[in-house]
């Protein structure tokens, strides 16, 4: 596939309007650095935190040889994918770490899902879920997930990089899916480019946080509750078939028991994999 270019003119426009649109607001100033193709755009932002460059700096790259995906997994990023890494300072207690992913997913599921009318566009709706802890689900495929990183200085968290990949129009697994793809029979699509795709995600990313910083965790978990992906549905998790609650502000899943329905147990992120409809 022929190497795109990025438009930053038609993202800042994007950017601006969707800005101006959205009742909730992020109280820092985006600032986007574009590369064609980058090792890792969270390995870049490291190295831009070490120049100590602001918060809502973000990193884009349209294409990564070395992505990185959850416990160590590799992320798939070909041509054609977002791939975008945010720079946050965030005041929180270094065990506290799953709230940006658990702000950032919010954000973004929300940015997608209640597109403003804009840019001689009607407002849209795209239906999108998050899938415990980190993913973005779309008609129970993967459109996406979240990582994010941290570092220490002493027992201080110094910074953090929240890195997103969103499947745009790149190559993607059997359980995967693409928003290009999704949005093709539409006559007039909400999100036609790539610019808008990083202008809503990066967006959602900052309000997210915003939010975060300044009404707390507790402010943010009811509404990913409400767009989380299996909620309320019978599953078997750990050989116990239960329903799924939502989770709790620590990020763990709260499952409750069907042989006892007063049993809710706990569980980690990390520790199970729910899967994907194929």
């Amino acid at each position: 596939m022929i190497m795109p270019e990025f438009d930053q003119q038609k993202f800042a426009a994007a950017y601006q309007a969707i800005r101006l649109a959205d009742p909730l607001q992020e109280e820092m100033a985006a600032q986007l650095r574009c590369y064609d193709c980058l090792a890792s755009t969270n390995q870049t932002a490291w190295e831009w935190v070490a120049q100590q460059a602001p918060a809502g700096t973000a990193i884009l790259a349209l294409e990564q040889t070395a992505g990185r995906g959850q416990r160590g997994h590799t992320w798939v990023s070909t041509v054609g994918g977002l791939y975008l890494s945010v720079i946050l300072y965030p005041a929180i207690a270094p065990t506290d770490t799953n709230q940006l992913t658990i702000s950032t997913a919010w954000g973004i599921a929300r940015a997608l899902r209640e597109i403003p009318g804009q840019l001689g566009r009607t407002a849209t709706q795209i239906p999108v879920q998050i899938k415990w802890l980190n993913d973005l689900i779309l008609q129970g495929k993967k459109l996406g997930g979240i990582l994010t990183e941290t570092r220490m200085q002493g027992t201080q968290l110094k910074a953090a990089v929240v890195g997103i990949g969103l499947n745009w129009q790149n190559a993607i697994p059997e359980t995967g899916i693409t928003l290009h793809d999704f949005l093709h029979n539409y006559s007039d699509p909400p999100v036609d480019s790539l610019e808008m795709l990083t202008a809503l995600a990066l967006h959602g990313t900052l309000v997210g946080f915003t939010r975060l910083h300044h009404q707390g965790i507790a402010a943010i978990v009811p509404e990913y509750n409400a767009l989380l992906a299996y909620r309320d549905r019978p599953l078997i998790v750990n050989e116990k078939t239960g329903t799924i609650l939502g989770i709790n502000p620590t990020g763990d899943l709260r499952f409750r028991v069907d042989s006892d329905g007063s049993n809710e147990i706990l569980i980690k992120p990390g520790t199970i994999n729910l899967g994907y409809t194929l």
